[in-house]
């Protein structure tokens, strides 16, 4: 990090403290750090005290022009290369703007950064955006709509003055993110603010409704097909997992033990891992880290089962493996089968000793079932694009917003 960021980040830091009293300098206290790793707290205690969820502002929504052309706000924390929540929200966003929708991008960010300093690398990991990047702090102005897209971001959508109707683009469940405390109580009160949800997969939209009443309208996940898919020539000789210390909901310590014990059994088969650098877990690990989805997709096509595992909604990875031919191994829940909703996923109990039998059960399949079966499960996701997802946006958009099709 440069002298000069840092510097801005602390001036920030300084600027938004202002806490006084001893009740306000505990609560200062408990959101400068959070536990032995220094984590910072992700919301500004600031943006909670102003917003009261039972005293919702009224809606103004600007007149929509006669060519049904929106602005569109969209509030987020700062979008890093690879994160899939960043890639969802910026495939939505650019199929708006391939409908000449204006959209802009506010950036919340607790660490005191601006958003001058984020844009050189949204820019470069997220090429196709072509909207204005601001901060947050500066104030929103007034759109058609505007859209919160994690559960900190709500606060300052639920809080500022300007104009547009309220959206809540949720990708997974995040009062799950946290041991049942203040963070879930928090994150969980956002569901209360009279958004209109736009949910990945129809289990969230559910459960939003259900137990918050929240209005709520969901798209399928698709499958980047042209980047995911078969490659020839390419010989199978393991398993793979996506390990992530830093995300606890993908159950990285049930990941392990099941590899561990599939291992003994199987001690021929090389065990890729990616996602973080983990360290080595003896002979035949490949420990990949952090790759690109190019590099991705060469490791789902030498792999025979992939243990993608979510304790919350399902991540993106499962139809990724498919649409290499690569079988998922998924822990059994019903957000995951809601969601994924495929008959090619082998599910099995969130347990080291079951999952790594239905890892097993894939890989002593004879070659020529193993061929068959990869290339129907690859054909199975074929027409999952991602455009359906966009095309779903626009409809509910010009719904709620009374607007004609562009």
């Amino acid at each position: 990090m440069s002298v000069k960021r840092r510097v801005h980040q602390v001036a920030n830091i300084v600027r938004d403290g202002g806490v006084r009293g001893l009740g306000a300098r505990a609560l200062g206290k408990v959101a400068a750090r959070l536990g032995g790793d220094g984590e910072v707290f992700p919301v500004r205690l600031e943006d909670v005290r102003a917003a009261d969820v039972t005293r919702r502002p009224p809606v103004v929504v600007p007149p929509v022009p006669p060519d049904g052309r929106l602005t569109v706000n969209w509030v987020c924390t700062p979008p890093s290369p690879g994160s899939g929540g960043h890639t969802t929200m910026f495939r939505l966003v650019e199929h708006l703007e391939a409908a000449g929708h204006t959209c802009r991008l506010y950036l919340y960010d607790v660490y005191g950064s601006r958003a001058a300093d984020h844009e050189p690398t949204i820019r470069a990991a997220y090429p196709g955006f072509r909207g204005e990047i601001h901060d947050v702090t500066e104030g929103l102005a007034d759109a058609h709509a505007v859209f919160a897209t994690a559960w900190m971001t709500a606060y300052p959508v639920f809080n500022d003055p300007c104009a547009g109707k309220r959206f809540y683009l949720v990708q997974d469940y995040e009062p799950w993110f946290f041991p049942r405390g203040g963070l879930s109580a928090l994150a969980e009160n956002t569901y209360r603010m009279g958004f209109h949800g736009f949910t990945a997969g129809r289990f969230l939209a559910g459960k939003l409704r259900d137990d918050t009443g929240m209005a709520a309208d969901s798209f399928d996940f698709g499958c980047d097909v042209e980047r995911y898919r078969l490659l020839d020539g390419v010989r199978r000789d393991g398993v793979v997992f996506y390990a992530r210390r830093l995300a606890p909901r993908r159950a990285i310590e049930v990941g392990l033990l099941a590899l561990e014990v599939f291992t003994r059994e199987h001690p021929e088969v090389v065990v890729h891992t990616y996602g973080e650098k983990i360290g080595s877990l003896g002979n035949g690990h490949v420990d990949h880290g952090l790759v690109t989805p190019d590099e991705l997709n060469r490791i789902y096509n030498r792999c025979y089962a992939g243990l993608s595992l979510s304790m919350t909604n399902v991540s993106l990875v499962p139809h990724e493996m498919l649409a290499a031919g690569c079988i998922p191994v998924v822990n059994e829940a019903e957000h995951n089968r809601v969601v994924l909703d495929n008959e090619f996923v082998r599910y099995a109990p969130a347990t080291p000793h079951e999952l790594a039998r239905a890892m097993a059960t894939v890989v002593n399949l004879p070659p020529p079932d193993f061929e068959a079966l990869a290339t129907k499960a690859a054909g199975s996701v074929t027409g999952r694009s991602w455009d359906d997802a966009g095309k779903k946006l626009t409809q509910v958009l010009q719904r709620e917003l009374g607007t004609p099709a562009v």
